[in-house]
């Protein structure tokens, strides 16, 4: 089985490492047009009954990973990665041949449940575990997190029970030198209120992002026929 680990160097699109740094991907045109060519192709997998998926690769191989509806067992398919070819392309041709062995085998049986079948079964299974395909759901603050940076409060502070006494003691702090009347910026101090009003009102009634998925691979959910973008490890990544 291939690593997919990032490791924060190579484009989660691509796969390309060149000026990278701590990028994940190396431009929005590059994750844009993998997600195309994944949404593009989701009929295979809903001749497949599909209720969980993920998509990965590495230099060698791309895997993707399925798990049916009503089976607790992962089915994985694996194609050779072809010279000068995009993961995006890569995963066209295979979406290409697996839909032409379902429909020649959909034509020769007539059935569509054996045509399913028969596809599965040239899978590699019980290779993957089935948390690898079904994610935890993640949960984040709904607040910007710019308005942390204003007010100079780290991220781990949204989960104290003191919140509503750390926003307005960084508040004050921060006043003193952007307050116009003590010589700061007026602009500067207009983000600052903004924040502070913004932390304010999340501390008194808190709310949160839910998402499922994983850091590394792309997510598909047959419940919404929709793939997922890797999600960001912490906040403040591209």
């Amino acid at each position: 089985m291939p690593s997919h680990d990032n490791n924060g160097n190579a484009c989660l699109s691509c796969g390309t490492r060149s000026g990278m740094r701590r990028r994940r991907y190396c431009s929005v045109a590059c994750r844009q047009r993998l997600r195309y060519k994944l949404h593009l192709r989701t009929g295979l997998l809903k001749a497949l009954n599909t209720r969980y998926a993920t998509f990965y690769f590495d230099d060698r191989v791309i895997v993707l990973d399925i798990m049916p509806n009503g089976i607790r067992e992962i089915y994985s398919y694996l194609f050779a990665r072809r010279p000068g070819a995009t993961p995006a392309d890569d995963f066209s041709r295979m979406a290409n041949v697996l839909g032409k062995a379902w429909w020649d085998e959909r034509r020769r049986t007539n059935k569509k449940y054996l045509a399913t079948r028969f596809l599965l079964d040239q899978a590699r299974q019980g290779a993957t575990p089935v948390n690898a395909v079904v994610p935890e759901e993640h949960c984040r603050p709904s607040v910007k997190a710019q308005s942390l940076v204003h007010l100079k409060i780290k991220p781990e502070a949204l989960n104290s029970t003191r919140l509503d006494r750390i926003v307005k003691k960084a508040y004050r702090q921060q006043a003193k030198h952007h307050h116009p009347d003590l010589g700061g910026n007026a602009r500067a101090f207009r983000r600052l209120h903004e924040a502070y009003e913004a932390l304010m009102d999340w501390a008194e009634h808190p709310s949160f992002y839910r998402r499922r998925g994983f850091p590394d691979k792309w997510f598909y959910d047959g419940l919404t026929n929709r793939w997922v973008q890797p999600i960001p490890a912490s906040r403040g990544q591209d």
